[in-house]
């Protein structure tokens, strides 16, 4: 009999917004939708995904590796100090997403990251306290049943804004909740469902 591990993901099938290029297929398959550890961790997604706002995500996805190396590997402290001559430097660099509004609002998010731990708060901490009961949020059969805003989501983005951050509306933190797994959203004939279902 089969482990969870073993299952053949061609046998099973995939969501179908992985199918479209091998990019997705690996992000889908490695990434999406499993749990994510450490402040900067987070912080990368929270960041990539307020990039990814009017674009589509493979856009993004595909210029992480500069993304990581042009905000210091998403170190908070980091890219809290820079400053206008930093903005500049990102502003030219076609290897990215220049948009002034996003890149600022990375600089002023990664202020409100370490904002949160003076208070004696995680990043983390917060996010995952709006993950919402997993009885209370069903797998979806198929994608048309996966919503964009939750009220999880709605209140994520609230809170996080409350804090200071900026490009953190209730779809992006809603997108964010599905990538770092704090919702489930794999369809039900996707493998990775099988393998959460198989293995409890």
């Amino acid at each position: 009999m089969s482990t969870p591990q073993d299952l053949d993901p061609c046998e099973w099938g995939r969501c179908e917004w992985a199918l479209s290029a091998p990019d997705y297929v690996a992000y889908h398959d490695d990434e999406w939708g499993y749990p994510v550890h450490g402040t900067a961790a987070w912080f990368e997604r929270i960041t990539l995904e307020g990039f990814q706002a009017g674009l589509s995500w493979i856009v993004v996805l595909r210029k992480r590796p500069a993304f990581r190396e042009v905000f210091a590997d998403f170190d908070p402290a980091t890219v809290a100090r820079f400053g206008d001559d930093d903005v500049a430097r990102l502003l030219a660099d076609a290897r990215i997403v220049r948009n002034r509004q996003k890149i600022e609002a990375a600089i002023t998010n990664a202020r409100a990251v370490l904002d949160l731990a003076d208070a004696g708060d995680d990043l983390g901490g917060l996010l995952r306290s709006f993950a919402p009961d997993p009885a209370d949020h069903p797998r979806p059969a198929r994608i048309e049943d996966v919503p964009a805003v939750t009220p999880e989501s709605t209140a994520m983005s609230a809170a996080l804004k409350r804090r200071g951050f900026r490009f953190v509306g209730p779809t992006t933190c809603y997108a964010l909740m599905q990538a770092t797994g704090l919702v489930d959203d794999h369809v039900a004939h996707c493998w990775r469902a099988a393998r959460t279902t198989r293995a409890g």
